[in-house]
């Protein structure tokens, strides 16, 4: 049985907090409990996420809409229940899955965080646009050093 705790409400940015980042619908032993490691990987992670928020809403809504985030940080457990790779980046708090309405959000939000790398001079790891008939959503993984700047479409 899990006996350490975490804050959810605990706020890794303005936004975003660590309850929103490790939700899960699946219920398990471990808790879904980061390590501290992988909380700073969200905070930096989340860094991002308030960039892309704040872009979105500039350029395409008059009121501010939230982020919305599928799949944030995953423990071994629920990696394993969700049928994860196991070296998924949601293991360390280095991925998040992004929501989005439709193929042409997914698209819109791609091109933000591409013109945030180009902008910023900073990388990230992987930038993928999902599909999966109607549904949609981008899979974005910083890593504090090494990334690639790999772009995927993926489409089925």
């Amino acid at each position: 049985m899990c006996t350490v705790s975490i804050n959810k409400k605990e706020k890794l940015t303005e936004h975003f907090t660590l309850g929103e980042m490790t939700k899960t619908s699946y219920k398990t032993k471990d808790g879904n409990i980061p390590s501290r490691v992988a909380i700073e990987n969200l905070k930096r992670l989340c860094g991002w996420l308030e960039m892309l928020r704040s872009e979105y809403n500039k350029r395409y809504t008059l009121k501010e809409e939230p982020i919305i985030i599928n799949s944030g940080y995953r423990s071994w457990e629920v990696n394993k229940r969700v049928g994860g790779s196991s070296t998924s980046n949601h293991l360390v708090g280095c991925a998040a899955d992004i929501k989005c309405y439709g193929k042409e959000q997914a698209l819109r939000y791609a091109v933000i965080l591409l013109d945030i790398a180009d902008e910023s001079r900073e990388d990230f790891d992987e930038l993928i646009i999902e599909v999966r008939g109607s549904r949609a959503w981008v899979h974005f993984v910083v890593r504090p050093k090494g990334n690639r700047r790999k772009t995927l479409l993926d489409i089925k």
